[in-house]
């Protein structure tokens, strides 16, 4: 039994790798088309997104194979890569989201972030509750603080379809600057987390990992 859920595991790591490649691709060329700053950092993130579920992916094979969670030098240094990507995204889309504030620029239009913000919700919902199986029955909390994590995704698409709405309906150029900028405070507490787990701590961050987590991927 539990070489299927191994298995079940393994396969949701590299859905995870693949879907974030194909929804990074079309994020940054549809945000880079349309001006669309929010949908652009959304499409950075999930490029992101793809090195720590490289590390998941390592993870369940090596626990497949030992039975241990304990991280190892691979992971650790995918998760400090992770870490510093997001600081610099975070970095990146501040600032630019403030010049866009001072040039009171404004989108071509918002229709494809609204698109794949409701796709995406949708698959990271199915990925939540399919991780959340899979780590109860194998009891494992690496594979459980994965599933947590993965609300995070969920909180930026929320941030993309709030503020891809409001501009369609308002016009206010401002919104998708905002928008930007919470998906850069999101993605600098996704690079805190992914720092804190590099150096064994419990994750702490917008997953809401329980504190009894420990030895997270």
């Amino acid at each position: 039994m539990k070489e299927k859920f191994y298995n079940r595991a393994r396969f949701l790591a590299l859905f995870t790798i693949i879907y974030n490649l194909v929804e990074g691709g079309v994020s940054v060329w549809a945000g880079a088309a349309d001006e669309t700053l929010a949908l652009f950092g959304f499409g950075m993130d999930s490029f992101i997104e793809v090195i720590s579920a490289i590390g998941v992916w390592h993870m369940v094979r090596r626990i497949k194979a030992n039975g241990g969670e304990a991280r190892d030098e691979f992971e650790q240094r995918a998760l400090r890569i992770t870490g510093a990507a997001f600081y610099a995204l975070s970095f990146g889309l501040a600032l630019t989201a403030c010049i866009n504030l001072y040039q009171q620029h404004k989108p071509e239009t918002t229709v494809w972030g609204i698109v794949i913000s409701l796709l995406s919700m949708s698959f990271m919902w199915y990925l939540i509750r399919q991780k959340t199986k899979v780590g109860l029955a194998l009891n494992s909390p690496a594979i459980l603080a994965d599933a947590a994590c993965s609300r995070a995704c969920l909180s930026l698409s929320l941030v993309l379809m709030i503020s891809s709405i409001g501009y369609e309906l308002t016009g206010i150029g401002s919104l998708d600057a905002m928008g930007s900028m919470l998906i850069s405070w999101l993605t600098l507490r996704e690079g805190r987390e992914a720092f804190g787990k590099a150096r064994g701590m419990s994750c702490s961050c917008s997953c809401s990992c329980s504190a009894n987590q420990r030895d997270t991927p």
